[in-house]
Parts: structure tokens; C-alpha cells; sequence
């Protein structure tokens, strides 16, 4: 998610934190209080700043989530998502999306626009 959206959603971040730590994710980092942050990317020539929302390790293989809530700004957060999934596939990472009920819609939107595979995970 977006800078704007992120004071609503640590709660999200939370939950999405717990998931991972159940199925054996290891050295995870998330955009939120009492985590290491993950490392942020800066565009060369502008203000922006993009910082995956969590980054975890499983069998050797580092992983990207982001969460996907509905956003008063999604071509910002369309333009997070593609630099992401690039980056994981430049990597050899992986690209998950975590959501939640009354949200699914809107990221499946968002997904087709991308025309990025639908693996997100429902919280």
C-alpha cells in the first residue's frame, strides 16, 4: 500500500506478519512499528520512495507481500505493484498480495489492469 493508506492498515500488517510467521517464513521485515523496515527503492530524478510492505525469507527464496486495501490513489499504487513484481522477477523472488473480505473486488481490479497473475492471499 501507499504512504497515504498506511495509517489505516496496521492492523492489516499485523495479521498479514502472524500468517507468514505460522507457515515458516524466516527474517521477516514489515513497514511497521517494532520491525526492521524493508529496504526502500528511490526513483533517480523525483520524491519517490517505494518500500514493500513486508519481506520475508522461506527455503532460501525472499519474498515481497503487499497489502491491497482500497486506496485514494491506485495508479500510485499500480505503479508500486509493477516496479515490485519487476523487481521480483529481476531477483528471482516472489510477488504476493495479501487482501481482505470487502477488498477482493477492488484488487482484482487492480490485478487485471496490471495484467499480473490473481495469487493473492486472503486474510
Amino acid at each position: 500500500m501507499i504512504q497515504i493508506d498506511k495509517r489505516e492498515s496496521t492492523e492489516t500488517i499485523k495479521e498479514a506478519v502472524e500468517y507468514l510467521e505460522n507457515r515458516d517464513y524466516e527474517n521477516i521485515k514489515a513497514d511497521i512499528e517494532g520491525y526492521e523496515t524493508p529496504k526502500s527503492y528511490h526513483k533517480k530524478d523525483g520524491d519517490v520512495k517505494v518500500t514493500p510492505d513486508i519481506v520475508a525469507e522461506r527455503a532460501g527464496i525472499k519474498h515481497y507481500f503487499e497489502i491491497s486495501l482500497k486506496s485514494e490513489k491506485p495508479n500510485l499504487l499500480k505503479s508500486k505493484w509493477r516496479f515490485l513484481e519487476v523487481l521480483s522477477r529481476m531477483k528471482k523472488s516472489k510477488f504476493k498480495i495479501f487482501t481482505r473480505k470487502g477488498h477482493y473486488s477492488f484488487t482484482n481490479t487492480m490485478l487485471d489492469d496490471l495484467n499480473m497473475e490473481k495469487n493473492m492471499i486472503k486474510l
